[in-house]
C-alpha cells in the first residue's frame, strides 16, 4: 500500500475508528512520511518528541491562520480554539500559561487526592444502584464523564446543576479538532462554541460581581488588572481548561475500562496491588491514547530521520502510533503494565506538554483501582461504540453490568473479559 492510500485508510470512518492498522501501514514508509503535497505524518517516537519541543515547530496560532486560513474568524469554533493556549505560540503562549499553572502544580494536585476519591466512590455508589439485577449501565454517562467533568468544574468554580450541560457542547465543539472537517461538521462545531461561549460570558460577568475562590475569578481578574488577559483570551481559555480539563479524561477513563476488561489478568494485579497504578495509568495512555494526533507548522526547514521537511509544512504528528513505535517499545501491540522506561506522548511534550496531565494521572489512578476492587464482577454488557473521531479517541457508549458487591469490600473475582481488541 503506498502512503496516499495509507492515508486515506486513516482518513476514512473506519480508520478513525481504529486507526492502528493505518499506523502501520504508514510506518512502513519510514518514521516520517510524505502524505500529500506539504503535508507530512510523523509516526516515530523519537521524531514526535523532537518536533514537540522543537521551537521551530509552531502550534498554527491566529497569525500563521491568517496566510492560510483567511476567513477563519468566522467560525466560532476556530476562533476560540485559536484564541486560547492550545493554539497559541510564544510568547503569547507563555504569558497565558503562567496565569493558570498555579492550579495544577503537584502540590494542588495531591491535596485533591480525597475530592477525587470521595467523587469515585459516590459515582460507584450510583452505578451499583443503577445496575441492579444485571442491568446494563453506560459507563461513559455514568462514570467516565462525571468524575472528571466534576473535578474540572469544581476548579473553575462551574455550579454542580450545570455540569450536565457541557457533554454535548464540548463533543460538538471538539470535531474542529479533527484534521479534517465537512461544512456541516463544522456548524455543529460553531453551534457548540457559541454555547460554551455564551455561559462563560454569564458567569465571568457572576464572578465581576461577586469573586469566588475559584480558577474564574482568578482569570477574570488577571484580564481587569491590564494586559495581562484580553477579553477573546480570558473567555477562550475558560472554554478549553473545561473541554481539556475533562475531555481528554473521560476518554482515557473509557479506553483504559476497556483495556482492562480485556485484559481480567493483569485487572486483577492491579486489584491486588493498587500501588502500581501510575504504571497502569501510563500503560494504558501509551496503549490506547485518549489523544491520537495533534498538528504543527514548522518556521524553518526541518530534517527528520533523512526526511528533508520544508518551511511551511502541515505536521501530523500521529501521537498514537508514536505510542506504539517498535523502535521504542518491545511488542509494543501488547498491553503490559510492567515495561520499563514508559514515555508515552499522549499528553505531548515541549511548551505545549497538558497543564492538565497530572490532574488526569491522579483521577485515573484512584478510579480504576476503585471499580476492580469495589466491583469485582464490572463486565461489558453489549457492543460498545466508538466515536467516529480521530484526534479525541473514545467511547460514546459502553455498556456494564456491575454485578454484587463484595461483602467485605476487599474479595471477588477478576472482572470479566471483553473479546477482541478494546
Amino acid at each position: 500500500m503506498d502512503v496516499a492510500e495509507a492515508f486515506a485508510s486513516l482518513m476514512s470512518p473506519e480508520g478513525r475508528v481504529d486507526p492502528y492498522p493505518a499506523y502501520e501501514q504508514l510506518r512502513a514508509h519510514g518514521p516520517v512520511a510524505q502524505t500529500g503535497p506539504g503535508v507530512y505524518a510523523v509516526t516515530g517516537h523519537a521524531e514526535a518528541d523532537e518536533l514537540l519541543r522543537d521551537a521551530r515547530v509552531r502550534v498554527l496560532d491566529e497569525h500563521l491562520r491568517d496566510g492560510i486560513l483567511p476567513d477563519w474568524r468566522q467560525s466560532p469554533a476556530v476562533s476560540s480554539i485559536a484564541r486560547s493556549m492550545l493554539r497559541t505560540n510564544p510568547p503569547d503562549h507563555s504569558r497565558m500559561r503562567r496565569l493558570v499553572t498555579g492550579a495544577f502544580t503537584p502540590r494542588r494536585i495531591n491535596a485533591m487526592r480525597e475530592v477525587v476519591a470521595a467523587q469515585t466512590d459516590e459515582l460507584i455508589d450510583a452505578m451499583t444502584t443503577a445496575g441492579r439485577g444485571g442491568a446494563a449501565v453506560d459507563f461513559m454517562a455514568e462514570f467516565a464523564y462525571p468524575l472528571p467533568v466534576g473535578v474540572i468544574c469544581e476548579l473553575l468554580g462551574v455550579p454542580a446543576a450545570d455540569r450536565p450541560l457541557f457533554r454535548r457542547w464540548t463533543a460538538d465543539l471538539t470535531g474542529v479538532l479533527e484534521p479534517e472537517i465537512s461544512a456541516a461538521e463544522l456548524a455543529v462545531a460553531d453551534a457548540g462554541a457559541t454555547e460554551l461561549r455564551d455561559y462563560f460570558t454569564e458567569l465571568v460577568a457572576a464572578r465581576r460581581r461577586a469573586p469566588a475562590d475559584d480558577l474564574t475569578t482568578a482569570l477574570v481578574q488577571a484580564h481587569d488588572a491590564g494586559d495581562r488577559l484580553s477579553g477573546d483570551e480570558l473567555l477562550a481559555n475558560l472554554v478549553i481548561l473545561l473541554v481539556a480539563g475533562f475531555e481528554t479524561t473521560t476518554n482515557l477513563l473509557g479506553n483504559g475500562l476497556a483495556v482492562l476488561l480485556a485484559h481480567p489478568r493483569e485487572a486483577e494485579g492491579l486489584r491486588q496491588q493498587p500501588q502500581h497504578a501510575p504504571a497502569y495509568v501510563d500503560e494504558l495512555l501509551r496503549f490506547d491514547s485518549p489523544v491520537q494526533l495533534t498538528t504543527r507548522v514548522n518556521a524553518e526547514a526541518v530534517d527528520l530521520d533523512g526526511v528533508e521537511v520544508p518551511a511551511g509544512s502541515w505536521i501530523l504528528l500521529l501521537l498514537g502510533a508514536a505510542n506504539r513505535d517498535p523502535r521504542r517499545y518491545h511488542r509494543p501491540e501488547r498491553f503490559d503494565p510492567w515495561r520499563a522506561q514508559l514515555s508515552p506522548l499522549s499528553f505531548g511534550a515541549g511548551p505545549h506538554y497538558c497543564l492538565g496531565a497530572g490532574l488526569a494521572r491522579l483521577e485515573a489512578q484512584i478510579a480504576f483501582p476503585a471499580l476492580l476492587r469495589r466491583l469485582p464482577t464490572l463486565a461489558l454488557a453489549g457492543q460498545p461504540r466508538r466515536r467516529i473521531r480521530l484526534t479525541l479517541r473514545g467511547y460514546d457508549h459502553l455498556p456494564v453490568t456491575v454485578g454484587a458487591p463484595p461483602s467485605t469490600g476487599e474479595g471477588g473475582a477478576p472482572g470479566g473479559a471483553a473479546t477482541g481488541s478494546p
